[in-house]
């Protein structure tokens, strides 16, 4: 990973290193909920409005660099902890190794929030939703509660609820909110049910840093009640998130239909079967096979999502 920055022991370019620090392998975590909260605010009698599409993404490309900046700026000491007690066992970090100075990063991450509550305020003109800077602001300071001061809520606790709330609800409501003026009954039983797979997300992504953050004074769910409590409760969160959408469908089928349900409960189910393959070996400090453990749990979350999207979309028309 280090030989991608340098060659011959010299710094990449300015933008290679701007690239690497947005870490691209991340955009689904936010682009998949901003584009489903569009599909499900849509409805067949109104079309699918494309100015409201190019807002939302506009919101979320952003919006993502607020967050991955800002969040590395936030987590620069425990991150140099963790690349001190593991060097080999993780991909550099934006700051401890110097592939962005820390100041550089501060200030592009509040660059990148202003712009985005600028994409906010005008939304709320172009697509006349008097509430969409008020809304985007709400989303953003989600973000603030979860990695900086004075909250820093991901230190003392609960920073797994809030990334349920971010990413799993106040995206995805945001987006459906741009995208029809106001929320459609249906899109809550979509909501929640993606929450839950986002709260399992959230409890899985603390499974790497387990020790570091506990030496950091990093409060998660896997460095207070540790590795196997960590992933059980990601696989119970899985399968809940699933049951909801399943029985959603059948309490409501107008709001959830079974040809759009099926298909994503049976990739979230394909895809947790094969995390359950890999639970067992996905132990503290075991990078690689946690790394497994987490694609697994990231295709069902993304790949169940998407599918629902685009089988809801084919009956928009655009406007």
């Amino acid at each position: 990973m280090k030989a991608s920055l340098t060659e011959g022991g010299r710094p990449g370019t300015s933008a290679a290193r701007w690239f690497y620090a947005l870490k691209p392998a991340s955009w689904p975590k936010l682009f998949v909920p901003a584009l489903f909260g569009q599909v499900i605010g849509a409805s067949p009698s109104h079309g699918f409005d494309a100015a409201a599409l190019g807002w939302g993404v506009g919101f979320t490309v952003l919006g993502l660099g607020f967050i991955v900046l800002l969040n590395d700026w936030g987590d620069r000491e425990v991150d140099a902890i963790k690349r001190g007690m593991f060097p080999e066992g993780c991909s550099p970090k934006t700051i401890p190794d110097g592939i962005l100075d820390a100041r550089a990063v501060g200030v592009a991450g509040l660059l990148f929030g202003a712009a985005t509550l600028l994409v906010a305020a005008g939304a709320e003109l172009a697509l006349h939703r008097p509430l969409a800077l008020e809304a985007g602001l709400l989303c953003m300071l989600i973000f603030v509660a979860y990695t900086l001061p004075p909250l820093r809520l991901n230190y003392r606790g609960g920073g797994e609820l809030l990334e349920m709330l971010g990413v799993g609800m106040a995206l995805p409501l945001y987006n459906s909110y741009l995208q029809s003026g106001s929320l459609p009954p249906g899109v809550w039983l979509w909501v929640v049910g993606f929450s839950l797979l986002s709260l399992g997300s959230g409890v899985a992504s603390g499974l790497s840093d387990e020790e570091s953050d506990r030496v950091g004074g990093k409060r998660t769910f896997a460095s207070v009640f540790g590795n196997a409590a960590a992933r059980r409760l990601t696989e119970a969160c899985v399968l809940l998130g699933a049951a909801v959408w399943l029985g959603g469908s059948v309490a409501k089928p107008h709001w959830l239909p079974l040809w759009a349900v099926a298909p994503a409960v049976a990739m979230i189910l394909w895809n947790f079967v094969a995390m359950r393959k890999v639970s067992a070996e996905a132990v503290t400090n075991a990078f690689v096979a946690q790394g497994e453990y987490k694609r697994f749990l990231h295709r069902a979350i993304w790949h169940s999502t998407m599918v629902a999207a685009l089988l809801l979309s084919l009956r928009l028309g655009w406007t």
